[in-house]
């Protein structure tokens, strides 16, 4: 007895040695990964610092573009142009991102939801190019010309379904015995969601709409099926209009190294405002936690 107690003992223990490896082993192996992925975003973060942070000033910012082969000049077009047509975008899309995601979880519908859920995840996996040659289709061609809308217009289409997608887990997050004590009183529905479910969940949805612009904000491909560029100051949004990451695109591939030193400090700028974003998104996030 005594024997086949002891064998027994000794291979719980070599079961518990063998776990307790393989534990030590995938612990290392995801720090590994972990430690990668810092590493090479401190990497590109550092070096977008490096080569575009010296090149920012005052004149770079307010400035417009100095002539092809003049050095110096500025992205002051580049930079309205781009705040107009995120906030524009912004206006199409929140809307109907969270009206979506109002019907979706106050309103549920098995096959409905799931419909327009499944078609929000395909959209937000579809790349941005193709996007852009659908507005391109829909309304650059319609209109005659690019244009500072059209480019609002494809920047929605990004937005929408990562609204949608967040404001629904934004909502399904209000607990449901405040629906439940807002009707008990005789509020209709309609108001308990905008009086209640809404102000409960504004911060989770502030967070989406961030993500949201964040993700469109960065995006090239389709400001050149769309808003194309602009060399001068322009915001009128029936006219082609310069943004950001078109700036940097065109000067990175440009031939002169002006261009290319003003396509770093660009670069910088967009990070920035990304990053910027993305800290605010996990405040915000924090912030709601800890309350």
């Amino acid at each position: 007895m005594a024997t086949a107690t002891q064998s027994k003992l000794h291979v719980t223990d070599l079961h518990f040695r063998r776990r307790k490896i393989a534990d030590r082993l995938a612990f290392i192996a995801l720090s590994a990964c972990a430690g990668i992925t810092v590493f090479m975003l401190l990497i590109i973060l550092s070096y977008i610092f490096y080569k575009g942070a010296t090149q920012i000033d005052w004149n770079f910012l307010t400035a417009l573009p100095k002539p092809a082969g003049e050095p110096g000049g500025g992205i002051r077009n580049a930079l309205i142009g781009s705040v107009i047509i995120v906030a524009l975008a912004s206006l199409m899309a929140m809307p109907i991102g969270i009206g979506t995601a109002i019907f979706l979880n106050e309103f549920p519908s098995f096959w409905v939801g799931r419909a327009i859920r499944f078609l929000a995840d395909v959209l937000t996996a579809v790349p941005s190019i193709v996007v852009g040659l659908a507005v391109y289709t829909l309304v650059v061609r319609p209109m005659g010309s690019f244009s500072g809308f059209s480019g609002s217009v494809a920047y929605a289409f990004i937005m929408i379904p990562i609204i949608i997608i967040t404001a629904q887990e934004a909502l399904r997050l209000v607990p449901s015995n405040l629906r439940e004590a807002s009707l008990a009183l005789g509020v209709p529905r309609w108001r308990t969601i905008l009086m209640i479910v809404l102000p409960v969940s504004s911060r989770a949805l502030l967070t989406g709409l961030i993500l949201a612009v964040a993700r469109a904000l960065g995006e090239t491909a389709p400001m050149l099926f769309t808003s194309f560029g602009n060399a001068f100051g322009n915001v009128n949004i029936s006219k082609p209009t310069a943004t950001v990451p078109v700036v940097i695109y065109r000067y990175a591939t440009g031939p002169y190294d002006d261009w290319h030193s003003q396509a770093w400090a660009a670069a910088f700028i967009l990070v920035g405002v990304i990053l910027l974003a993305s800290i605010i998104t996990r405040f915000v996030i924090r912030s709601k936690f800890d309350e």
